[in-house]
C-alpha cells in the first residue's frame, strides 16, 4: 500500500550531499568502538528504550554498565534504518526517518539525537560513570569554530529521510563525536555530542592503586575493569592520575613513563592487579585488548592476520603497566623517569587470526632492582584469545622482557651495544658487489611501510647464506614520534624489528624462495623464539636508521617457506639493536600449520 493510499505524505529524500561512504580500515589514531553493537537499525521501541537509558538492552551485553546509561534527549527521530561504520573518518554513518522539523531548533534537536544514538552505539558511555550526553559547545573544547552551523528550510508536514556521518571523534578529554546531518528540511554541520560524567563524580584509580570508586567498564567476560580505555588514553597524553592514582599527579606536564598514544596504544583495559603498591618483589596482572577487525594495522601490514610489531607492542605495554601500577617510579618520587625496553624474547606458539578478537594477557613481575637513577624490572607474560580456557589451552604467545626506568642522567649515558665503540656493518668490513632490491612488494603500506631500498649479497653474511643491508631516512615528522611517547619521542624498538622482518620478507620474494607458492601471504612464524637486546633508541634528530640481516637458514613445509636470521640496527655512529632468530614466513592461503 503506497503513501497516497494510507493518506500519509511520502518520505522526502535527503539531498544526498553526504556520501555515507563504505567502511574501510580505520586511520591510525582513529576512534574505535569501545563495545560491539548487535544492531544495525532501530525502530521506535528501541529508541524509547534508549530514552530510558537502556543501552545494554538495545545495543548488547558489552554495553552493560551496572547503572542506567545516559538517556536519549527529546527530539523528532522516528527510526534508524541504517547504522554502520563508514564516513570520512571511518567511525559511523546513519540513515533514518523523522517528521519534518518545524524550525531550526527542532532540526538541531534532531542532530543532537542522532549524535547521541551514534555515541551510544559506539559504546562511549562504557567508560564514563554517572554518564550523560552533552551537546554543542559544552561538549567540544577542541572545537574553535563557534559551534554547529544550522541551515533550515521550512517544509509542509510529512516525514523526511535523515542522513548523518561522523566527521571527527576521540576519547579525550571525554568521549565525543562530531557529525554532519542533512535532510530535506536543512543541514547541521559540526555538531558535537560528548559523554560526560555528572559534575563531582569521582573518576579513575584511587590512592594506593585501589580501583575506581564507581567502576562501570566491563571486560569481555563481564568483569569490572580496574583501569579503562579513557584512563589510559588520558595518561598517554599527560595526566597519569586517572590511570594510576593521585600519587602520580606531578607527572602531568613532565617527561615521564606513559603508555603510547593513538594507534600505538595497544592495551585496552587492566582487569586486575594482584600486589601491593610499593612492594616491588612480586605481582601479577591481567589486561585485555580488543583488536578491531578494521584496525589501522590490518590495512597497513603485509600480513592478513597480525604483524610481529603488534604482538610485541601489546604484550610489552601490558606487562609494563603492571610494574608501573605497583609503583616502580615511586621509589624516588622526586625523579622524572623515562621508560626503555632493554631486552627480551618471545614466541608465537600457534597461528591465530586476531581480527575482531580480544587478547587476554596474564603478566607476572619477576624481579625489581633499584639503582642510582634507574629501576630495572623483569616480567613474563602469556596471551590467550577471548573464550579460551587457560587451564586447558596453551597461550598463543608468550615471552619475557626486561624494562628500565631511567632518569635524564642515566639516559644520557647510553653507549650502545659495543660500549661506545663504533662497529661498522658487515658489508663495510667486507666490501663487495651487491644487488639492489627496491622493495615495496610485501604489501606493507602507510605507517608500516618501513624499509624500501635494500642491498643484498648472495651467499654473504656471517653464516654464508645471504646478507641484507637497508637504510631508512628518519624525519622528525615520522608518525611514531608523536605517539611514543608524549614529551619523550623515540621510535619504538618493535618498529625497528618490524623493519628487519620486512627486509627478510623482501629477501624471500627476491631470492625466489616463494616461487612455488601461488598466492603467498606473510605471517609471523610459529615456534621460533625471537630474542632482542636494545641499548639505545632512534631519536627524531638522528636522520637515519641502518639495519643488516645475516641469513642463517631457509626452511620449508607444504605450502610454506620461512627464513631465519640474526640482525643488528644502527643509529648514526652506534649499534643499538641486536636480534637473534628473527624470522619471516610466507604461506599459501589455506596451507596446513607448520
Amino acid at each position: 500500500m503506497g503513501a497516497a493510499e494510507t493518506g500519509r505524505p511520502a518520505l522526502l529524500p535527503a539531498p544526498n550531499r553526504l556520501a555515507l561512504s563504505a567502511a574501510g580500515y580505520r586511520p591510525e589514531g582513529g576512534l574505535e568502538p569501545l563495545a560491539p553493537a548487535l544492531v544495525e537499525s532501530l525502530d521506535g521501541t528501541a529508541l524509547d528504550r534508549l530514552r530510558r537509558g537502556d543501552l545494554a538492552g538495545v545495543f548488547g551485553p558489552r554495553h552493560e554498565r551496572g547503572e542506567p546509561g545516559p538517556t536519549l534527549s527529546t527530539g523528532p527521530l522516528r527510526s534508524v534504518t541504517e547504522l554502520r561504520p563508514g564516513g570520512p573518518v571511518g567511525v559511523a554513518v546513519l540513515r533514518g526517518t523523522a517528521p519534518a522539523p518545524a524550525d531550526a531548533e527542532e532540526l538541531r534537536a534532531l542532530a543532537t539525537q542522532v549524535g547521541e544514538v551514534i555515541a551510544g552505539w559506539l559504546g562511549l558511555a562504557t567508560v564514563v560513570p554517572a554518564a550523560r550526553f552533552v551537546a554543542g559547545l559544552d561538549a567540544a573544547p577542541t572545537d574553535t569554530r563557534g559551534g554547529p552551523s544550522v541551515v533550515f528550510r521550512a517544509l509542509p508536514a510529512g516525514d523526511v529521510e535523515v542522513l548523518a556521518e561522523v566527521t571527527a571523534a576521540d576519547l579525550l578529554p571525554r568521549p565525543w563525536v562530531r557529525l554532519d546531518l542533512e535532510c530535506a528540511a536543512g543541514t547541521v554541520d559540526g555538531l558535537t555530542v560528548a559523554v560526560c560524567e555528572e559534575p563531582g563524580t569521582p573518576l579513575g584509580t584511587r590512592r594506593g592503586g585501589n580501583p575506581p570508586a564507581l567502576p562501570v567498564r566491563r571486560g569481555v567476560t563481564g568483569r569490572l575493569a580496574v583501569v579503562d580505555e579513557l584512563a589510559l588514553a588520558t595518561a598517554s597524553v599527560g595526566d597519569l592520575q586517572m590511570a594510576l592514582g593521585p600519587e602520580f599527579a606531578r607527572y602531568a606536564e613532565v617527561r615521564a613513563t606513559r603508555p603510547p598514544a593513538g594507534g600505538l596504544r595497544l592495551v585496552g583495559r587492566v582487569m586486575e592487579v594482584n600486589g601491593t603498591r610499593g612492594d616491588l618483589t612480586t605481582g601479577t596482572g591481567e589486561t585485555e585488548y580488543d583488536s578491531a577487525a578494521d584496525a589501522w594495522y590490518y590495512g597497513a601490514a603485509p600480513s592478513p592476520t597480525v604483524s610481529n610489531v603488534i604482538l610485541m607492542e601489546t604484550s610489552l605495554q601490558s606487562a609494563l603497566l603492571l610494574g608501573y601500577h605497583l609503583g616502580a617510579t615511586l621509589t624516588d618520587p622526586t625523579e622524572d623517569y623515562s621508560l626503555r625496553n632493554l631486552d627480551g624474547s618471545a614466541t608465537l606458539h600457534r597461528e591465530v587470526d586476531l581480527r575482531g578478537r580480544t587478547i587476554v594477557q596474564r603478566s607476572e613481575l619477576l624481579a625489581t632492582t633499584v639503582l642510582s637513577g634507574a629501576v630495572l624490572q623483569s616480567f613474563s607474560y602469556q596471551l590467550w584469545l577471548d573464550g579460551e580456557d587457560r587451564a586447558t589451552t596453551q597461550p598463543f604467545y608468550s615471552g619475557t622482557s626486561l624494562f628500565g626506568f631511567f632518569n635524564a642522567t642515566a639516559l644520557a649515558n647510553q653507549t650502545g651495544l659495543d660500549n661506545g665503540t663504533f662497529v661498522p656493518t658487515w658489508l663495510e668490513q667486507h666490501p663487495q658487489q651487491t644487488r639492489s632490491v627496491e622493495g615495496g612488494r610485501t604489501g606493507a603500506t602507510g605507517e608500516l611501510d618501513l624499509v624500501r631500498n635494500l642491498e643484498v649479497v648472495d651467499g654473504g653474511g656471517l653464516h654464508g647464506a645471504g646478507y641484507i643491508r637497508g637504510r631508512r631516512v628518519v624525519e622528525s615528522s615520522d608518525w611514531f614520534f608523536a605517539r611514543h611517547f608524549h614529551l619523550d619521542p623515540v621510535m619504538p624498538g618493535s618498529l625497528g624489528v618490524e623493519a628487519v622482518i620486512q627486509a627478510l620478507q623482501e629477501w624471500l620474494l627476491d631470492s625466489g624462495a616463494t616461487a612455488e607458492l601461488t598466492e603467498p601471504e606473510f605471517v609471523v612464524p610459529a615456534g621460533v623464539e625471537l630474542a632482542w637486546r636494545y641499548r639505545g633508541q632512534i631519536l627524531a634528530h638522528d636522520g637515519e636508521m641502518t639495519l643488516e640481516v645475516h641469513v642463517k637458514r631457509v626452511e620449508r613445509r607444504p605450502g610454506r617457506v620461512r627464513v631465519v636470521g640474526d640482525a643488528s640496527v644502527w643509529k648514526p655512529g652506534l649499534r643499538i639493536y641486536e636480534l637473534t632468530d628473527v624470522a619471516a614466513e610466507a604461506r599459501e592461503k589455506g596451507a596446513p600449520a607448520w
